[in-house]
Order: C-alpha cells, then structure tokens, then sequence
C-alpha cells in the first residue's frame, strides 16, 4: 500500500476577494455561490457572490477563487464508525 502524503495546508484571504490556499486535494463541486474543497485537513466549504477558480493545481494542492467571500467552513472527515460507534 502506497503511503499517503499530506500536503501542507495554508489559507490566505486578501480583503475577502482573493482567497488563495495550498492542501487541496480534490475540487468537489463549484458555481459563482459556493466553492465546496477536499483539503489534508477536511471538507472546505467557501461561500460567497461572484466566485470563480481562478487557479487550480490539485499536482501541488493550490487553488486560487475571486469573489466576493462571505463564509469559510469546515466539515471534519467523517469517521468510519457509523451506529456502532454512537451506540457501542
């Protein structure tokens, strides 16, 4: 089994319109409201009006989005346990 490398993760937010990161891993889903990231560190979410990628090299993890940025949040990685975990 091939061993995992994480990529340093590492957010810039430049007076809410640019937002410039490193540790992407997968672009899940985006259009000019929402902007939805797998990074080393969990799910990102970007929420805002106007966005656009505006640079994208998962090779690297870097990602670039312009916009009007109004909410960064994070989901953390959901774990494995399901209903055993909540009831065992």
């Amino acid at each position: 089994m091939a061993e995992e490398v994480l990529l340093p993760h590492k957010l810039t937010l430049n007076e809410r319109k640019t937002l410039t990161m490193t540790g992407a891993t997968e672009v899940v889903s985006f259009d000019e409201n929402a902007v939805v990231l797998k990074t080393t560190l969990g799910t990102l979410t970007i929420h805002g009006r106007q966005l656009q990628l505006k640079n994208l090299s998962l090779d690297g993890g870097q990602v670039a989005v312009e916009g009007v940025i109004s909410a960064l949040i994070y989901q953390e990685p959901r774990s494995s346990g399901g209903l055993r975990r909540l009831f065992g």
